[in-house]
């Protein structure tokens, strides 16, 4: 026969049952809509990098997408390629309206500057714009970067939306052997460089390099 508890065990009982139910109840909703709350886990922003001393003072007559084409001029140096990817922020949404500007130096490591005594060849625009459309996606036509002293190849890259310059930094050429020797890409951890160098892989047009973009709006 179960043992008899005092009414006042029982009263005991049931009300630290009933306040255990209560605070359950209470607590369920409150952590569901903790968790519904949560945003989604942001995509990492593209890194930042110099400017570098070479970005155009005045801009060019010429400054579309194609680097291949400086006016009537044809540039046949080097290995062609398409750079292409799209600009996006950290939610995954299309950055419509941001424009991409690019600027290198031609097969001979000479830019179109000043600083660079004007040795640059003439057929080589050297600088181009993009303004990218509802899907984001931006296309240059350009070279494989090319070597100077001191520094690997790379292509210099900056993003605006309208007056504000959301993203300046520099894309690199993957496996390429004076990456490990440029004082600038040795200054990125593991993540950045993966995020800065891309492969360049052929194509029946030549090379393709893809190089998403990623900033905060």
């Amino acid at each position: 026969m179960p043992l008899a508890l005092p009414p006042s065990a029982m009263n005991s009982h049931g009300l630290l049952r009933r306040r255990a139910v209560a605070t359950a109840l209470v607590a369920a909703p409150a952590l569901w809509l903790g968790a519904w709350a949560q945003p989604a886990t942001g995509r990492r922003l593209t890194p930042a990098q110099t400017e570098g001393p070479f970005y155009p003072l005045l801009m060019p007559k010429d400054a579309d997408h194609d680097l291949l084409r400086n006016g009537a001029l044809s540039y046949p140096e080097g290995q062609a390629v398409w750079l292409e990817g799209s600009v996006s922020d950290p939610a995954g949404r299309p950055l419509a309206g941001a424009q991409v500007e690019i600027w290198q130096c031609d097969q001979a490591g000479h830019y179109h500057h000043p600083g660079d005594g004007g040795r640059a060849d003439p057929r080589f625009q050297g600088f181009g714009r993009f303004t990218v459309g509802a899907d984001g996606s931006y296309r240059f036509r350009t070279i494989r970067p090319a070597a100077y002293r001191g520094r690997t190849p790379h292509i210099h890259l900056k993003v605006r939306l309208g007056t504000r310059e959301l993203l300046t930094t520099q894309v690199y050429v993957a496996g390429d052997p004076g990456n490990p020797r440029d004082f600038l890409w040795r200054s990125l951890d593991d993540a950045e460089r993966a995020a800065l160098t891309v492969a360049f892989t052929p194509g029946s047009d030549g090379l393709h390099a893809v190089f998403p973009i990623v900033v905060a709006a």
